[in-house]
């Protein structure tokens, strides 16, 4: 080949790259049932911000929370109920996906004791799932088989408290590197450390480990850093992300809290989710109420500092995630029955848009599967 045709083909294949849309990515999203029909939708999201639903999946009742395997394939679709296939308690349907074909299938379910079951985790060593149970006050590890498939609850807590002050658990997860997991309690105004022991399947408080937060905090949500050296926490009840640094004994030390909301806005809000970029530039929290996604800088000693906010396209931001691309961030929201897609802007962290928007009843958490 001369050097003509040689250029001639390099200048092609650059053409064709250059005009060439990258491949749609599939998320899932799962919400809240009121009868028999199936909560849980696998969409599609082209280059364009283009949101396309691909099927409607049986995950069994309000699967409103879920997670991944990491090397199986699988589903572990949280069921926020308080009953579960005659069993008082919440329950986790495990689903087996398909991504060339799309297709699920039921591959196990079992019990989680007390209900109310609101969040779920991966342990670290990918052999267990940990559970919060907001509406019980309590907490359980499941034990993993060797094929992924939930086997057994190996611990449970369940924190006796008196009416007013209610325990209310609301995520549970570890860090970056897998060293401690973490607990906000929204009802105690609390985060908790717990060391983990992947063989038994238990948890263990540490030493120091309740920190206390301010009275009407209300914590739900959480983020860390890459380095886990800092930790963001969003809190429903006040309205507000606190900043914590963490160091080699896994104790947060509390550094900052900023408001969420607008100064204009006096009406009544929840906070929901809580995002940091994959550059971890940018951090997103969600208003329920305001009905924002409010963005903050993040400095380099991990500081906040609003850059602004958007609307969430809808009513009741519940979830939001960014693609793994990072330019769409996809609001769930859940009493307008849509998730709402936006143009990230790359210069200043805003959502632009919506760019488009699809239907959906009660969307309650979003996850991409090639995350």
């Amino acid at each position: 080949m001369n050097r003509l045709s040689f250029l001639a083909v390099i200048l092609s294949s650059l053409a064709f790259s250059c005009g060439h849309n990258p491949e749609p990515q599939v998320f899932f999203a799962g919400g809240f049932t009121s009868g028999d029909e199936p909560a849980m939708a696998l969409f599609e999201l082209d280059s364009k911000g283009d949101a396309t639903l691909l099927k409607q999946i049986e995950a069994g009742p309000s699967p409103a929370y879920f997670t991944f395997s990491k090397d199986h394939n699988l589903i572990y679709a949280m069921n926020e109920v308080n009953d579960f296939k005659g069993s008082q308690g919440g329950g986790i349907t495990t689903l087996a996906y398909d991504p060339l074909t799309s297709a699920t299938e039921l591959r196990g379910e079992i019990s989680i004791p007390f209900g109310g079951a609101c969040h779920i985790s991966l342990s670290a060593d990918s052999g267990s799932l940990f559970v919060a149970s907001y509406g019980s006050g309590s907490v359980a590890v499941v034990k993993l088989d060797e094929k992924g498939i939930p086997a057994k609850v190996t611990d449970t807590i369940l924190y006796v408290t008196e009416p007013p002050v209610v325990s209310h658990p609301h995520m549970i997860s570890h860090d970056p590197e897998g060293k401690f997991v973490y607990l906000t309690d929204l009802g105690l105004n609390r985060l908790v450390v717990f060391s983990f022991d992947p063989v038994n399947g238990r948890l263990s408080q540490v030493e120091n480990g309740v920190i206390p937060l301010a009275p009407g905090s209300g914590p739900r949500h959480f983020t860390f850093t890459k380095e886990g050296t800092s930790l963001y926490v969003i809190n429903e009840i006040g309205s507000s992300v606190m900043h914590f640094s963490v160091g080699e004994n896994g104790i947060p030390v509390f550094r900052q809290t900023i408001s969420t909301l607008s100064d204009e806005y006096n009406g009544k809000n929840s906070c929901a989710e809580i995002v940091l970029d994959k550059n971890e530039k940018f951090l997103y929290g969600s208003n329920r109420g305001e009905n924002t996604i409010v963005v903050f800088s993040v400095g380099e000693d991990g500081h906040l500092t609003l850059a602004g906010r958007s609307t969430c396209g809808g009513d009741w931001p519940r979830n939001f995630v960014i693609d793994p691309s990072g330019k769409f961030l996809l609001s769930g929201n859940q009493r307008s029955d849509n998730i709402s897609v936006f143009r990230i802007n790359q210069a200043n962290g805003l959502p632009e848009g919506p760019v488009s928007s699809i239907g959906m009843k009660a969307p309650a958490c979003i996850e991409f599967w090639n995350k």
